[in-house]
C-alpha cells in the first residue's frame, strides 16, 4: 500500500518538472521585444549550403572559425572537389585535412575588438532558437554612433560586431518608441533601411538563409544523414513489428 500510495505522487512531481522546463523554454524561445523569423533552412540543399559556405568563407572567416569541421568533411558533405575547396573556400592555405581555423591572431583581435571573436561551430545548436535565432540577427544590426564601430544589434544588444552584410542589405537605421522604465533607454519598435542595398529584400532574405543553413550544417555535419537514415529505420522497425505480429499469430494459433 506504501509504494503504491507513492507512485502517483512521485509522477506528479516529475510532470510538474518537466511542465515547467517546456513552459521555461517556451518563454525564453518567445520574446515578445525581439521575434524570431523564420530562417526556413534546409540541410537537403547543397546549393544552399554551397553559397553559405562561399559566404562565411568571403565573409566571417577572417574573423571566425569552425574548428571542429575540416575541409575535408565540408567537401564529402556539400559535394565539393578538393580542387573547389582549395581554390575557393580556403583562403588560409590549411591543408585540406585541416580544421577550419580563422588567420586573425586571438591577440590582435582581442584588441580590436575588445574581446576574441568566437568560434561558430556549434553557434546553431547553442541558441534556443536554433537557425530561426541566427537568421534574425544577421538581420537585425542597425546604425548606432554611439557604438565603437558604429553597428548595434536589436537580437544582441551593444555586441561587437559589425554588419559584414550591409552592402548587400543596405544601411537601416533604427525607430524607436518610449523609453523603457527600467533601463531608461528608448525601445527599438522596429527597423527601417535608411540606404538601399546591392540586393533586394527577397534576395537578402536569401543570402541570410544560405550562410544559416551552411552554420546550421557546421553545427552536426551528420544531421542530414541521420535524418535521410531516419525514415529507413522507420520503416525497417514497421517491417520487423508486422514480422512479430505474424510470428506471435502462428506460435498462438493452436491455442486458440
Amino acid at each position: 500500500m506504501t509504494k503504491t500510495s507513492k507512485a502517483p505522487s512521485v509522477m506528479k512531481r516529475v510532470a510538474a518538472f518537466a511542465g515547467g522546463l517546456l513552459l521555461s523554454a517556451t518563454a525564453l524561445a518567445a520574446d515578445p521585444a525581439v521575434p524570431l523569423q523564420q530562417s526556413g533552412t534546409d540541410l537537403t540543399d547543397r546549393a544552399s549550403l554551397q553559397r553559405g559556405a562561399q559566404l562565411f568563407m568571403n565573409y566571417c572567416s577572417g574573423c571566425h572559425s569552425l574548428k571542429y569541421l575540416r575541409y575535408s568533411r565540408m567537401a564529402e558533405d556539400l559535394g565539393l572537389t578538393e580542387d573547389e575547396v582549395m581554390a575557393n573556400l580556403n583562403l588560409t592555405g590549411a591543408q585540406f585535412g585541416s580544421h577550419i581555423v580563422s588567420a586573425m591572431p586571438a591577440e590582435g583581435s582581442a584588441s580590436w575588438f575588445g574581446q576574441v571573436p568566437p568560434d561558430l561551430s556549434l553557434t546553431v545548436r547553442s541558441k534556443l532558437g536554433g537557425p530561426d535565432w541566427v537568421y534574425t540577427y544577421l538581420k537585425s544590426f542597425y546604425l548606432d554612433e554611439s557604438r565603437p564601430l558604429g553597428w548595434n544589434n536589436t537580437m544582441f544588444p551593444n555586441a561587437s560586431m559589425p554588419n559584414v552584410f550591409w552592402e548587400q542589405q543596405g544601411l537601416q537605421r533604427a525607430v524607436y518608441g518610449e523609453v523603457d522604465e527600467v533601463t531608461g533607454e528608448p525601445v527599438v519598435e522596429r527597423l527601417e533601411i535608411a540606404t538601399p542595398g546591392t540586393q533586394s529584400a527577397a534576395e537578402f532574405d536569401q543570402t541570410i538563409r544560405d550562410i544559416t543553413a551552411f552554420l546550421q550544417y557546421a553545427s552536426e555535419p551528420i544531421a542530414a544523414k541521420r535524418q535521410a537514415m531516419g525514415v529507413w529505420v522507420i520503416l525497417f522497425l514497421v517491417f520487423l513489428a508486422f514480422l512479430a505480429w505474424m510470428l506471435k499469430n502462428e506460435y498462438w494459433r493452436d491455442v486458440h
